[in-house]
This record gives structure tokens, C-alpha cells and sequence, in this order.
């Protein structure tokens, strides 16, 4: 519940935000590609304002991500051995249990095999 509140509290302000900006932005831009020739680009696109500034923000999020993700490349990799060394270790661990379990099995058994039969006494 409480997290619900504090996104509301996040979300619904920031929403009203970004719609203010798109509706204050919406300007037609020309956005060339074509260092060259400004007057008859190669390629150019007409767009709205604040579509160019949030398809600018989305590719830096993006681009952002993958650079992180790219970083912590090795961590992970570590993590990854770590992660199969620990498995090992559980393995081996539970394998040596058994086995000391069994030995004390075969102890209690050899000591109940030496010692003598106790007749129940006669009533």
C-alpha cells in the first residue's frame, strides 16, 4: 500500500509535467542529417518538439543501460563461478554428511554386535 502512495506521489506530478512540456513544445522542427547541405538535406525529418526530445531521452536511457550492463560484464562473470563454486562446496559438503552418517551406522552397529545378549530377567 505504501508503495502504491509513493508512486502516485512520484508518478502522477511527473506525468503532469511531461504533458506540460509536450504541449508548451510542439513546434515543428526539421531535423537534418546531412552536414552538407542545409538547404536540400539528404535526409531530413518534420517532428514536433517534444517527440525529438523524448526519442533523445529514451535513446540515452537506453544506450545508458547498455553501457552499465557492458561494465558489470565482469561481476557477473565472477559471480557466475562463485555461484558454481558455491554449488560444489553444497555438494560435497551433503556428500561427506552421508558418509559420516553411514560410518556412525556401522560404529553403533559393530558395538551392539560385541556386546553380549542381556536375557530379560525371570519373573
Amino acid at each position: 500500500m505504501f508503495r502504491k502512495v509513493v508512486t502516485a506521489i512520484i508518478v502522477v506530478p511527473l506525468a503532469i509535467v511531461i504533458v506540460a512540456f509536450a504541449v508548451a513544445n510542439r513546434q515543428v522542427v526539421t531535423v537534418s542529417f546531412d552536414p552538407f547541405s542545409s538547404a536540400s538535406p539528404a535526409y531530413a525529418a518534420s517532428l514536433p518538439l517534444f517527440v525529438l526530445i523524448f526519442v533523445l531521452v529514451i535513446l540515452g536511457v537506453i544506450i545508458g543501460g547498455v553501457a552499465a550492463w557492458l561494465r558489470q560484464a565482469a561481476w557477473r562473470r565472477t559471480a557466475r563461478r562463485l555461484d558454481a563454486d558455491v554449488r560444489t562446496l553444497h555438494q560435497e559438503l551433503e556428500a561427506m554428511r552421508r558418509r559420516a552418517a553411514e560410518e556412525e551406522a556401522r560404529r553403533e552397529a559393530a558395538v551392539r554386535a560385541t556386546l553380549p545378549a542381556v536375557a530379560p530377567p525371570a519373573a
